[in-house]
Order: C-alpha cells, then structure tokens, then sequence
C-alpha cells in the first residue's frame, strides 16, 4: 500500500462541524488562548448536549432531563472536573435508564459531587479529547496511526478556550 495522497484538511476557530459524512481522522493541529481549555472530538455532526454527572466508585449517574436513551445504547460521553478529578472521557454502554438519568460504568474509581458538568452525544460517539494549558503559545500536533480514527457520520470539534483546530481527513 502506497502513502495517501488525498488527505483533506478543514479549520474553525470556534465550536462547529469540521467534516460531514463518512471519513478517517489523520491528524489535529491547533493553538490554545491565554487560558486552559480543551478540545473534544465527536463523529457527528450535531453539538454535544450538557448534562451533569456524579461518581460513586465506578458507577457515573448523568442527569439529563427527558433523555430517551434505554439501557444497552451506547453514548459518547465527556466530563468536566470537580476537585481536579474527572471520570473517563469515552464511550459507554448505558447499564439502567430511567426518565431523566441513566447510569454507565467508568473504568477507574473514585467519588465525584453531583451536578459536575458533562457533555452526551447519543448522536455520534466520542473520538478523542486534549486539554490546553494557558499559555498562548501552547500548539497541539498529534499524528494519528495506522489507517486513522474512523468517523461514520462526521466530525464535529466542541471548544472552549483555543484559537484554532486543524485536522486532517481522509
């Protein structure tokens, strides 16, 4: 197999669609602000929802109002900290659901307060994310090996604090 010739690349500056349809992640570039910040990856093509989540062991309760989501769906699922810890970002299977909260189980363990900000993607799962400290100067470069991370929908880049991303598909 012969190098890829047909790399793509597409930039933002703020939150936003990145890459409609069917596609490989090959790499990400980007610049952070003046203060800390992260960048999440999503194959979708919609934002993230906000939710918020506690931690008790390895059982993480997300409290989203009218949800809809049922035990057994799998959901991407990105985590603000609380006292400096977080639970995993990742994707997860949804082990009970009820009305307006359901349950997943992390892979790590340790107790986080309730009302801790996340994001739920039911839409399209999560890809990857990177934390940004503050500095201005702070430029991200990661190369993605083998063939790519593969979206099947898209790719939608959530932001808070970075001046640029840059990937590159294909």
């Amino acid at each position: 197999m012969g190098m890829q010739t047909d790399v793509k690349a597409a930039h933002l500056n703020a939150s936003g669609i990145l890459v409609v349809g069917r596609t490989r992640l090959r790499a990400i570039a980007g610049v952070a602000s003046a203060t800390a910040g992260t960048v999440n990856l999503w194959d979708s093509t919609t934002a993230p929802t906000a939710a918020t989540y506690a931690r008790s062991t390895t059982t993480i309760t997300v409290t989203l109002n009218a949800h809809g989501f049922v035990a057994g769906q799998t959901v991407g699922l990105v985590f603000s900290a609380a006292s400096g810890v977080s639970a995993t970002n990742g994707n997860y299977v949804i082990q009970t659901a009820a009305t307006n909260t359901f349950t997943v189980t992390d892979i790590n363990s340790g107790t986080i307060a309730a009302s801790t900000v996340c994001a739920v993607s039911g839409v399209g799962l999560w890809l990857t994310s990177y934390d940004t400290g503050a500095t201005s100067t702070e430029v991200i470069s990661t190369l993605i090996p083998g063939e790519g991370m593969l979206a099947q929908t898209g790719i939608y880049a959530q932001m808070t604090n970075q001046t640029g991303l840059t990937i590159y598909y294909g």
